[in-house]
């Protein structure tokens, strides 16, 4: 007798019985899945995500019953080939009478596995790492110039309009030793991309120019330091300009809570000119001292983790991480884990451009190999072999388009109201292509963020990368207007684009990105049409003009009174005919117009019932733009 106890059940050539006492389960593709039954429960045991079918055969029942289940539960767009994860799995299982039971392995402990670094590696071989140090501030402060003297080269030449676009990793060997900057941009748009920098610093140097004060992305680079808990030394530069007043910064930072060292405070400020390099020194000097007191230490003898500070999709290379490794060493060759990226690093280039072989601990370096393009912020992870790489990356990738139940929600009357609301919105698509991934989800949320009640911004598709056809392809389809910051047409990308009547707009600059796509958005809202007055008549006599004209003589008592302009006839202060002057006469010749002090002749556009005594107000209609 078979497992499930009922007659037959183990017999006829291993044939399964379809009923509630089922056999001992069997694989059937997807995620592993085991059955357990006793008198009490009966419980389904899934590994993270199941397929409808092989959670219908292990429950005794067929998928069609399943699939009807999800429907009534009100989950459209369900199939039988569909993936659950484990709880819409659990839902539905318990309309069956059953339990489902996840025992999937956690990732952290299938990375632990893959990674294979044992307890010595973890724990011991500590040494002195150079510091992390994130250059924050508002936009035109002198973030990128400061960090250029350091250098000694010309990072700013290359960049539209002096605003740094994307974060630049760069190592540095100073005076005091190697210092790895991460310099972020200044603009308003940027806020995540200085989020992530001072989660992955040691330290931020705050830039503060000496003539401008304290300013909104001064202030939110505050705020970010202090959530993520990192120390502050404030650079006031340029103080050589005219009209500097470090006092003023140091007053307005105070209130901020950063209170200058001789003040009585915690906070080391150093005034400094990034044109002349004054104070240079002090504050490198300054960051020593802080890196002194925070005792940075990692581990090299052990495989390399990090973070990727940024990512993009070369046209040669194909996907190029910048990754900042954290602890341990990655080496040309590993396998790398980044997010839902992965691959085997073929070639690795330092800050300049060189070919390394490995990298260390606080050192930034681009990385050559891999799939796909991870996201800014994702950890790095180095693994064993390359199929674990696959399969946690594909688990990973799986996590981010499942979650059947939430996707399908039941619809409340305010929402049906806020849709209802929302199909009168006028909309204007967008395909976002940049060539590094901060710039992609900065411009995504800046032009995400123009929505209003009147017109609505939709992201269609962004990615980093090229123009290609495919997405001249989607924005014909999707009726799409494709921006291109720092990247141009691919191929014959253009060539359809201009055959097609797609528009490609191309940026170097974000503001000139935001400020268009608003003008844009303006320009399809329909002007407003406003009534102006543009004179007054009085009527005095009248002339019969044939059987059934009637002129009426008038006097222009204000402002003037035009040919073909609106009219309205008013008497004893009651309204009595609207329309328009057919006919205006200046003695017997016909004018285009007639001022204030003048007589006229006025012949109304279908209306003869004039008298003596009534006012025309002469106005016309004028249109006004409607703004966002």
């Amino acid at each position: 007798m078979g497992p499930g106890g009922g007659p037959g059940a183990a017999g006829r050539g291993g044939m399964r019985h379809r009923g509630i006492g089922s056999l001992a389960p069997r694989r059937t593709g997807g995620a592993p899945v085991t059955q357990e039954r006793s008198a009490q429960k009966k419980i389904v045991k899934i590994e993270d995500n199941v397929g409808l079918q092989t959670l219908a055969s292990k429950m005794g029942a067929k998928a069609g019953e399943v699939l009807m289940k999800l429907m009534s539960l009100g989950m459209t767009g369900v199939n039988i080939n569909s993936n659950l994860d484990p709880d819409t799995a659990k839902i539905v299982a318990n309309e069956f009478g059953w339990d489902v039971e996840d025992v999937a392995v956690s990732e952290e402990e299938r990375l632990t596995a893959a990674q294979g670094i044992d307890e010595a590696q973890e724990t011991g071989d500590l040494e002195p790492r150079p510091p992390v140090v994130t250059v924050m501030g508002h936009v035109d402060h002198g973030k990128t110039s400061l960090l250029d003297y350091i250098r000694k080269s010309r990072v700013t030449e290359d960049e539209a309009g002096g605003i740094t676009q994307h974060i630049g990793a760069y190592s540095v060997q100073t005076t005091r030793g190697a210092v790895t900057f991460l310099d972020t941009p200044g603009h308003a748009a940027f806020s995540q991309m200085r989020a992530r920098g001072a989660q992955t610093t040691d330290l931020v140097i705050l830039v503060v120019a000496a003539d401008d004060g304290v300013m909104p992305q001064t202030k939110e680079a505050v705020n970010h330091a202090k959530a993520a808990k990192v120390p502050i030394v404030v650079a006031v530069n340029k103080i050589d300009k005219e009209g500097a007043q470090p006092e003023r910064v140091r007053r307005e930072l105070s209130e901020l809570g950063l209170v200058p060292e001789e003040w009585g405070g915690e906070t080391m400020f150093c005034e400094c000119s990034a044109l002349t390099g004054e104070g240079i020194e002090k504050l490198l000097e300054n960051v020593a001292l802080q890196a002194e007191v925070l005792e940075l230490r990692a581990s090299k003898n052990k495989p390399a983790s990090g973070v990727v500070i940024e990512a993009k999709l070369d046209r040669g290379q194909g996907p190029v991480a910048t990754v900042l490794v954290q602890s341990g060493t990655l080496q040309r060759g590993d396998v790398l884990l980044a997010g839902s990226a992965y691959g085997k690093v073929r070639a690795m280039l330092d800050d300049r451009g060189k070919n390394t072989i490995s990298a260390g601990p606080s050192v930034p370096v681009a990385v050559i190999g891999l799939n796909d393009v991870p996201a800014a912020g994702d950890p790095v992870h180095i693994l064993k072999s390359l199929k674990e790489a696959q399969d946690i990356a594909e688990t990973r990738r799986t996590r981010e388009r499942r979650s059947v139940m939430s996707s399908h929600k039941k619809v409340s009357l305010e929402e049906l109201a806020r849709r209802m609301s929302q199909a009168d919105q006028l909309e204007v698509k967008l395909i976002i292509k940049a060539d590094v991934q901060g710039s992609v989800e900065a411009l995504s949320s800046a032009l995400t963020e123009l929505t209003t009640d009147k017109v609505k911004v939709t992201i269609v598709h962004a990615a980093v990368g090229a123009i290609t056809e495919g997405d001249v392809n989607l924005a014909i389809a999707a009726k799409a207007i494709v921006v291109g910051f720092n990247v141009r047409p691919a191929g014959k990308a253009g060539a359809l684009a201009q055959k097609e009547g797609i528009e490609i707009r191309q940026y170097r600059i974000i503001y000139d990105v935001t400020d268009d796509i608003r003008k844009t958005m303006e320009g399809l809202l329909a002007p407003t049409l406003v009534e102006k007055l543009i004179g007054k008549a009085e009527v005095r006599q009248l002339f019969k003009l044939g059987k059934t004209n009637v002129i009426a003589g008038c006097m222009v008592t204000e402002g003037v009174v035009r040919r073909a302009s609106g009219a309205r006839v008013l008497r004893k202060g009651e309204l009595v005919w609207t329309g328009k002057i057919g006919s205006l006469k200046r003695f017997k010749d016909d004018a285009r117009e007639v001022k204030e002090g003048f007589d006229c002749g006025i012949v109304f556009d279908g209306f003869t019932a004039v008298e003596e005594g009534d006012v025309i107000e002469a106005m016309e209609i004028e249109e006004v733009r409607q703004t966002l």
